[in-house]
């Protein structure tokens, strides 16, 4: 039986829906967008057509317009009153968004029941398209890199090797070779990222700044570094500035984060230090000399890969569970991860089994009162079982 993601059935609902809005789905590459569409248009009964500008190297808006009008016809010779149009990798047509807008508004004026999904392999979609021109017309689905229990599920996949390997699946096949393993994350996720989608779609004038800012975070990942610390350390010239401008990139990306700390008063969280984090363990590991099998016998550093496990759950989780990821720190104490939805705020503590002092979850409570707090290591929930739970649950 061929594994099915939540996201199908949200997909597959709004389909049936009247036509409202064109349906967006993006995510970074290779967590299965296109195949969820091939999944439901096995199982959908409206008629459809399925394009991808992959096939048409000089695909532009005139394309567009030329298999928007194909689906019109199809609409008018076809037995329902409905018809469905999936253009797949549409940031990759020049201003896109425009002419869809227009086609969109002609068929809404005119009555015109067809309706659209849009494929992107970048959340960069939404940035250059859907909120710029496209505003009040359009449902974003977003796809996040695969969780825990998703490549258990679907591949019988471990814990360690979870935290080791991370969640695309497409690479699952190759983790008992690792060598072969690490240059497929390299060369068909982290390198066609960076050299292609940001490129395509964002304005990067120092490239080379771009990839040492994603090698750092990478390296760095569940820890607090500035910006200014940074700068120290980048061998290619650039400011405060256009490193947070980068990171915002690579966050759009799919690939790393920075983690605001936690304030009450929100305007204070652009000027925090950001506590670095990878959204897919997959790049700490094909970016280190180290291989599964002697990082495990490493008790430090294991201990991070487990944290960094841990906020790439949390983080990836965000947006569907409508909450948000912080850390705090006051001098020298420090609570791993805050999460707050609404009034509610939930302190996580990370222990790997050192000797580390509560002390900065016992200020932090007396200072915020939150909701919970939780602790996670060999004294508290497992990290195995943290990585199980949906983190919106924790709210409840």
């Amino acid at each position: 039986m061929e594994y099915k993601r939540p996201y199908f059935q949200v997909l597959k609902e709004r389909v049936k829906q009247p036509r409202k809005f064109v349906q967006a789905v993006t995510g970074p590459r290779q967590v299965g967008k296109t195949t969820l569409i091939h999944q439901l248009c096995q199982e959908i009964t409206i008629p459809y057509r399925y394009v991808t500008v992959d096939n048409v190297p000089s695909a532009d808006d005139v394309w567009i317009e030329q298999q928007w009008e194909a689906a019109r016809i199809e609409l008018k010779n076809s037995a329902p009153n409905e018809f469905l149009l999936i253009i797949d990798e549409v940031q990759k047509v020049k201003n896109w968004s425009e002419i869809v807008k227009k086609l969109w508004d002609a068929d809404t004026f005119n009555n015109i029941n067809l309706k659209v999904i849009l494929l992107g392999s970048s959340g960069l979609l939404v940035q250059k398209g859907l909120h710029e021109s496209f505003a009040g017309r359009f449902e974003l689905i977003k796809i996040p890199h695969w969780s825990f229990t998703e490549m258990h599920e679907c591949f019988g996949m471990e814990e360690e090797q979870y935290a080791w390997f991370g969640g695309y699946p497409g690479s699952f096949i190759l983790i008992n070779q690792e060598d072969r393993w690490k240059e497929y994350i390299k060369n068909a996720l982290i390198e066609a990222t960076l050299s292609k989608d940001i490129l395509m779609m964002s304005q990067i004038n120092k490239p080379a700044l771009l990839r040492q800012v994603f090698e750092m975070g990478v390296h760095y990942s569940a820890q607090i570094l500035s910006y200014t610390k940074m700068l120290g350390q980048l061998q290619e010239a650039g400011n405060t500035t256009t490193i947070a401008h980068y990171l915002n990139v690579l966050d759009t990306a799919g690939l790393i984060t920075g983690i605001p700390k936690y304030y009450k008063e929100t305007y204070r969280e652009k000027a925090s230090s950001p506590k670095w984090q990878v959204k897919n363990m997959a790049f700490i590991s094909a970016l280190s000399p180290n291989y599964f099998d002697e990082v495990q016998k490493d008790f430090v550093r294991w201990g991070q890969i487990i944290e960094s496990t841990i906020g790439a759950h949390l983080v990836n989780k965000a947006d569907e569970g409508n909450y948000k990821v912080y850390y705090w720190r006051h001098r020298n104490e420090e609570v791993d991860f805050v999460l707050q939805k609404g009034n509610k705020i939930i302190g996580i503590e990370v222990k790997s089994g050192q000797s580390r002092s509560t002390k900065g979850m016992a200020s932090f409570k007396a200072k915020y009162n939150p909701y919970k707090i939780l602790l996670t290591g060999t004294s508290g929930l497992h990290w195995k079982d943290l990585i199980k739970i949906n983190p919106e649950t924790l709210f409840e």
